[in-house]
């Protein structure tokens, strides 16, 4: 295996830093973070406070994102002069250092490279994400509560915040579905990927006699709703609901009826949410998720109506993307990318993001293969 030579990798990793910062636009980055700034600063500002959090928010996101490329640009203009120093002094605590930075680097601009990737129509979004239990009894439910940590947890690292709108507890143990949303710039584009069958193999806690047991949770995706959008619903085509929220074991956690439950009967379409103490927040909330729902729905009619005028077809949403097994070994992988990770119970616990960059990577390589 022939070692390549820190110069040479440094100048590759600045020049794919600078094709980074080509199409990121840092000039219009900066001119929008000027704008936000005087928005941010007008005395009205919290008087919406919807809008005031989504200002907020941009700012925040676009003055990280500039600072992140500006940071990475400093240190890979620092790395050669650590390199010379530690070689001059044959210093080899220097040169180890030096060299756990390059890798470093090496990793945060592939990470920030893969970011380039999301200019899908959507992709800019914050996210809105399902999961259910599907096949496989109390461990279905019980799998599905690991991957709404599992995602909650990944969220966090990134320091995304989240918010759980409503949760549907199993009788036994785990839940039925939950429905939660990530906040932050761009979740809707980096986590696409992730929709479909997470299928889990391991040694059932509930099984007395200790027998493997196979698991399945489906995973759904879906864009946040702009005013942009036109999503037109008739209320005639609604059936609202409003019952106690509960927790674990049907336990109760408020005293009054303000969790709210949509069914959208066109289409059997049906929302929750309970994390609310008032029954119209929860209600303002359960429209939303519908919107972002009927939003992705319409999306992929056009899209397969577009392919289906191309003489095309495509695969299933539904369709079994990732598993994990916990025995006899221990490996999670996903099966259309082939990454795959031998430690299941970091991934489980939120480090997703070398799959992640592996289904955009190969997502985006669909797509381009798609338009030739």
């Amino acid at each position: 295996m022939a070692v390549i030579d820190p110069a040479e990798e440094i100048n590759e990793l600045s020049g794919t830093l600078q094709g980074i910062q080509d199409v990121l636009d840092l000039d219009a980055l900066r001119k929008q973070i000027a704008e936000l700034e005087d928005q941010a600063a007008a005395p009205d500002l919290w008087n919406d406070t919807e809008q005031a959090q989504r200002v907020t928010s941009r700012l925040s996101h676009l003055q990280a994102e500039v600072n992140r490329v500006d940071g990475l640009g400093r240190r890979l203009e620092d790395l050669p002069i650590l390199f010379e120093l530690a070689a001059e002094e044959g210093d080899e605590d220097a040169l180890a250092e030096a060299e756990r930075e390059l890798a470093a680097l090496r990793s945060e601009v592939g990470a920030l490279e893969v970011r380039t990737l999301l200019s899908g129509e959507y992709d800019a979004r914050e996210a809105l994400v399902t999961i259910n239990a599907q096949a496989g009894g109390v461990d279905a439910a019980d799998w599905a509560q690991m991957l709404l940590r599992m995602f909650l947890r990944w969220a966090e690292r990134k320091g995304y915040p989240a918010e759980v709108y409503e949760t549907s507890y199993a009788e036994e143990a785990g839940i039925k579905s939950a429905t939660f949303a990530v906040k932050a710039p761009y979740a809707y584009g980096t986590l696409r990927g992730e929709h479909g069958t997470h299928r889990l193999v391991r040694i059932s806690p509930f099984d007395n006699q200790g027998r493997r047991q196979t698991s399945f949770a489906g995973v759904d995706v879906v864009p946040v709703v702009e005013q942009t959008d036109h999503i037109d619903i008739n209320e005639d085509d609604l059936r609202i609901d409003v019952y106690r929220s509960s927790g674990p074991g049907g336990q109760g956690v408020n005293t009054t009826d303000s969790a709210v439950r949509i069914t959208h009967l066109p289409t059997g379409i049906v929302v929750s949410c309970q994390n609310e103490r008032s029954q119209l927040q929860n209600r303002a909330t359960a429209m939303a998720v519908l919107s972002a729902k009927l939003l992705e729905r319409k999306r992929q009619e056009e899209a397969a109506a577009m392919n289906e005028l191309r003489g095309e077809t495509t695969t299933s949403w539904g369709t079994q993307i990732r598993n994990y097994v916990l025995h006899p070994y221990q490996i999670v992988k996903d099966l259309r990318t082939g990454v795959e990770a031998g430690n299941p119970t970091a991934v489980l616990d939120g480090d997703l993001d070398e799959f992640i960059e592996g289904e955009i990577r190969w997502s985006r390589r669909q797509e381009s293969g798609d338009n030739q």
